[in-house]
């Protein structure tokens, strides 16, 4: 501005580009029609298009016979405190990373952290509550999924160009984690898990598979005899969003998992809700 002010050619070019540039709205990138897998219906409306995006990231349950279900004994539950500890809750907000987007609550990581000695026993309390009513609340429940375009692809109508990152609530993540570790701790201590498990467990890491896929193999081939090594790499990542949750569900029962983490699980599972979010525009999705 100091300049502009010495410089009466300046400033009118200063005043020109503040009647002229700074009315004008960038026009936003508009998000491109889409097709379905068939290729016989091309989706051009806002709706349509929200309907094939959540055909493609949130499929249905796939349908199965649980017929056997209710024949099948049901062991009695192992003994487990189901009352949650301050210390649970502050290891697992701490262990969360601070700069993430923000999700539909607003609350950063970073907050809930920082004024984590004041929210102490308010969440504490909250955490216990919904334990005791083996509830999850329907607030936590929420979810904003946002919509990008992968890199360097040369069609972008095709819907398998575009992936998705789920903004969950903080709060809800930290009840979550800490199930989780309830749970893992029930499995570890009455041994409910095969012993040849190796993910998610307490010094067993894949890296510990690969080590003795690795020594077998190499077994194989110190035998005297020749054999053909065959290996099946099966992806079950994608699995678990087609659990069937009545069996899930009867499965830990048949682990003897403790009755509050069980009913608990069940209503974590029950209708859930998502935001669908792409080019500033949002369409609600159960």
């Amino acid at each position: 501005m100091h300049e502009l002010s010495n410089k009466l050619k300046l400033i009118w070019c200063f005043a020109k580009w503040i009647r002229i540039e700074s009315q004008l709205f960038k026009k936003l990138l508009q998000f491109l029609s889409l097709k379905s897998d068939d290729f016989d219906h091309i989706a051009d409306s806002f709706k349509e298009k929200t309907k094939m995006l959540q055909k493609k990231f949130f499929s249905s349950l796939f349908q199965a016979n649980i017929n056997n279900i209710s024949k099948l004994f049901i062991l009695l539950t192992v003994l487990f405190n189901s009352v949650l500890l301050q210390d649970e809750m502050r290891q697992m907000i701490q262990r969360v990373k601070v700069n993430k987007a923000l999700n539909t609550f607003k609350i950063s990581n970073k907050a809930l952290q920082t004024s984590l000695t004041e929210l102490t026993s308010i969440l504490i309390s909250l955490f216990n509550a919904c334990v005791t009513h083996k509830y999850h609340l329907k607030q936590f429940k929420k979810a904003q999924t946002i919509i990008l375009h992968k890199s360097k692809k040369s069609d972008y109508i095709d819907s398998k160009t575009y992936w998705f990152i789920a903004l969950l609530n903080i709060m809800s993540k930290t009840l979550k984690s800490i199930m989780i570790k309830r749970l893992s701790d029930i499995a570890e201590t009455h041994h409910m898990l095969l012993n040849i498990q190796m993910r998610v467990r307490c010094k067993q890491f894949v890296i510990s598979a690969l080590n003795l896929l690795v020594d077998q193999v190499h077994a194989v081939w110190d035998c005297e005899i020749k054999y053909v090594i065959f290996m099946l790499s099966l992806n079950i990542a994608e699995m678990f969003n087609h659990v069937l949750h009545t069996r899930l569900l009867h499965t830990l029962r048949m682990r003897r998992t403790s009755n509050y983490i069980v009913k608990w699980t069940c209503s974590f599972l029950k209708n859930k809700e998502s935001l669908l979010t792409f080019n500033e525009q949002i369409s609600a999705m159960r």
